[in-house]
């Protein structure tokens, strides 16, 4: 299954031409979060439609900026991630949105604990398939793929518990846009897409997984 990922949109559609033709060619595009900048129903629905045009396969979370008509939109459209899973041919899917605290105190954090339980949900519905794949917003924590550029890790500690219990094959985040880059934890492997403006993550799952990062200029 070739899988196109992309996380914190912001809103900004611009870079969507340079990746028309990988968009077009995926079996899956999985949206990591962050969406919209702030925004709600209205603004989520004209940028999912935007990728419904170029591909009807799609999957999503929200992100910590975005508002909670954003997750009735996409649970609506029968495309959410939050806090449940589905089986797509023998691959399973589950995950989380939003983040965990934040000092800015964006629309849509949660405890560590409510994390855990999103993605225990989801998990239960996907795990029995051959191959799991978690999408969570934000990055486990104590990772390349959640340090800050001050050097802190911002990730989820419960996302990182998670990981550490489960081991899914991959967890695809974004939230720490200079963070983007791949990392491993026991035997997942661990993606975060970095924001749309820069790039975005070509993904293949087949006996093994390859990743290829895609970098704007």
């Amino acid at each position: 299954m070739r899988l196109l990922c992309i996380s914190d949109i912001h809103g900004s559609l611009e870079s969507l031409p340079r990746v028309k033709g990988e968009l077009e060619g995926a079996d899956l595009i999985v949206l990591a979060g962050d969406i919209t900048n702030f925004g709600g129903r209205q603004e989520v629905e004209g940028i999912v439609e935007e990728f419904l045009k170029l591909n009807p396969r799609l999957l999503a979370v929200p992100g910590n900026c975005d508002r909670p008509g954003v997750n009735e939109v996409l649970a609506e459209r029968g495309i959410s991630l939050h806090g449940t899973g589905r089986v797509i041919e023998g691959i399973g899917f589950f995950g989380t949105g939003g983040s965990n605290s934040t000092p800015f105190g964006t629309p849509q954090e949660y405890e560590e604990e409510e994390l855990w339980g999103f993605l225990t949900r989801g998990h239960q519905m996907a795990v029995d398939a051959a191959r799991l794949v978690m999408v969570s917003h934000s990055p486990p924590h104590g990772m390349r793929v959640d340090t800050t550029r001050a050097g802190v890790h911002a990730g989820s500690r419960k996302v990182r518990e998670f990981v550490d219990a489960h081991q899914p094959d991959l967890v695809i985040s974004g939230h720490i846009h200079e963070a983007k880059g791949t990392d491993t934890l026991g035997r997942s492997l661990l993606l975060n897409c970095g924001p749309f403006k820069a790039g975005c993550a070509k993904v293949e799952i087949g006996d093994k997984i390859g990743i290829e990062l895609l970098e704007f200029r």
